[in-house]
């Protein structure tokens, strides 16, 4: 089933309007592919399980949609960077497990206790807070070690004088442990090296009577290309949406496509600019056409000149520097293009016989840039429609 509509405000009254009642440019959420994926990391990661990280409106697909399909396959629970968007999965229904990975800011503490989200710590501030706001009661939290990010985390080096601090907050337990992957794909060496850190400071919580119940280190790289790191958790987010090391594609699918439509076409002659500062000139005869999506909508500047779309199958080079709102392609070497025509700047299309495809890594490889940041970028004025919501 396709969902192929959005809500709009009209005198304080909600109405469903049809998409296509608007600009063609949407962006198609494929949950069946995002259950696939799930079951694929399941499987691999098993008996560890799958902690589903949907921060960052679950990686620019979606959170209410995305949340709701992985709950019902079973997840272990969700892991999220803020309180607020814990917050927001509880007021959207969802009743498993949230891991707020970042922490918690400012001080709404027992709010994050009364959502009962789990909070993660990493200094004795935060422990003091979460005490304080469990009133009499124990308060259990994940302890974020930091091995080799030096980003978050109780530093490797200072652990022992950070438990012996905690021996004082006896209503504190430490019912987790985790640590973060730097480079979980691409320095085998650190990642040894940091697992070796982690390892040492488990041994020494154990030795000071502290009995975490659940160990997790592993992300999507971690996950499938460590084995070792799965433990009892994996927290996976972008295996999930199909972002993958290398030589991981096949196993995988991808569950976004974004597709617009050609709304204008010019004829232009040798010489003819394109686009602002005129950073285009035809060198022939040539036809232009112009699609509704821009910077604006997180199609990334840095395509100006380089990119690609899909237009009947063939791929066609956006010529000119990208505007907010509005991109032109050379449709030159493409018979036949017409208003009205598809055009996909992520995913599939076919054509008569045709048929071809344009991936996330490919687009980042071509804006300088990674795969997350292309996802987390497209932006609120892009719908999101879902495909295949029903198992």
């Amino acid at each position: 089933m396709l969902r192929n509509s959005i809500h709009l405000a009209d005198d304080g009254q909600r109405s469903q309007v049809s998409t296509s009642a608007f600009r063609p440019t949407h962006a198609e959420v494929n949950l069946a592919a995002l259950r696939a994926n799930l079951a694929t990391i399941a499987s691999l990661a098993a008996p560890a399980r799958v902690v589903a990280v949907v921060k960052a409106d679950a990686y620019g697909h979606g959170l209410e949609a995305v949340a709701s399909a992985l709950e019902a396959e079973g997840v272990a629970g969700f892991g999220v960077a803020l309180a607020e968007e814990g917050l927001e999965l509880r007021r959207l229904g969802i009743r498993a497990p949230i891991l707020v990975l970042n922490g918690v800011y400012g001080r709404y503490h027992r709010e994050v206790l009364e959502a009962r989200l789990v909070p993660v710590v990493y200094d004795l501030d935060q422990v003091e807070a979460f005490e304080m706001a469990a009133r009499d009661s124990c308060v259990e939290v994940h302890l974020n070690l930091a091995t080799g990010m030096s980003r978050l985390g109780v530093p490797w080096r200072e652990v022992e004088s950070f438990l012996n601090a905690l021996s004082r907050h006896r209503r504190c337990i430490i019912s987790g442990l985790m640590t973060h992957l730097a480079a979980a794909d691409s320095d085998f060496e650190l990642t040894r090296v940091q697992i070796a850190r982690f390892q040492r400071v488990l041994a020494h919580l154990k030795a000071m009577g502290h009995r975490p119940r659940l160990i997790h280190v592993a992300n999507t790289a971690g996950t499938l290309l460590h084995p070792h790191l799965r433990f009892n958790w994996v927290r996976v987010g972008g295996g999930l949406y199909g972002v993958v090391p290398p030589g991981w594609e096949s196993h995988f699918l991808p569950t976004m496509r974004i597709r617009s439509e050609v709304i204008a076409i010019r004829e232009l002659r040798a010489g003819d600019t394109v686009g602002y500062d005129a950073t285009y000139r035809c060198t022939r005869p040539s036809r232009i056409a112009t699609v509704p999506m821009g910077y604006g909508d997180g199609l990334p500047r840095s395509l100006s000149n380089r990119g690609r779309v899909l237009i009947r199958a063939h791929r066609c080079p956006i010529v000119g520097l990208v505007s907010m709102d509005l991109v032109m392609v050379d449709v030159t070497e493409v018979p036949k293009v017409r208003v009205g025509d598809e055009v996909v700047f992520l995913g599939e299309q076919h054509h008569d016989h045709r048929r071809e495809a344009i991936g996330l890594s490919e687009i980042a490889a071509w804006a300088g840039t990674i795969p997350y940041d292309l996802l987390t970028g497209i932006s609120r004025r892009v719908p999101r429609v879902y495909v295949n919501q029903s198992c």
